[in-house]
């Protein structure tokens, strides 16, 4: 496993996703439920919306502001606000976070300064522009294990602190607008 310097596990190379094995014994997805780079709590990027359903142990339902049927947005039927998966072609794709409260494995979260987020994760963060907020930027973690080279975590920034952050699948991790 990849560890930080706090010995929370960022990836592994194993190819037996040893991270995901930790967080996977949660028995529900909850407000304490920690984002991986391949999903949140017991969902991951891969599973159908049933699947996860049953693996996080609550109802997830779509938000209805979708009018798209390639790519739908998805939620926690029990009010975990600020949770949402993408969903394309009918498997989750990424996980988007816009509350405070939920963080990476690593702590992460939203409030969180640029500086922070670069000490979490040393060498490992690319920094661009973000496209509609002036002085804002993405954070990009990417990851150095092969196994998880085609998923990336965003932290979207004011240019100051973090607001808002997902992880998920290359490509639609990247996609700006989300479904739109």
């Amino acid at each position: 496993m990849l560890l930080d310097r706090n010995d929370n596990c960022l990836g592994d190379q194993s190819g037996q996703n040893l991270c995901l094995t930790s967080i996977k014994k949660q028995e529900k997805l909850t407000a304490n439920s920690k984002l991986a780079i391949k999903g949140i709590g017991p969902i991951q990027v891969g599973m159908t919306v049933a699947e996860a359903s049953r693996a996080a142990g609550v109802k997830i339902v779509t938000n209805g502001a979708n009018t798209n049927p390639e790519c739908v947005y998805y939620q926690p039927a029990d009010k975990l606000d600020g949770i949402h998966f993408m969903v394309t072609g009918d498997r989750i794709a990424r996980v988007d976070i816009n509350t405070k409260g939920i963080t990476t494995i690593s702590g992460a979260g939203i409030g969180d300064t640029e500086a922070r987020i670069k000490s979490l994760y040393p060498g490992q963060i690319e920094v661009t522009p973000h496209p509609y907020v002036e002085g804002g930027h993405y954070l990009t973690f990417i990851p150095k294990s092969s196994v998880d080279k085609n998923y990336r975590v965003i932290f979207e920034t004011d240019g100051q602190r973090v607001t808002e952050f997902r992880a998920g699948k290359v490509p639609e991790v990247k996609w700006i607008e989300g479904c739109s």
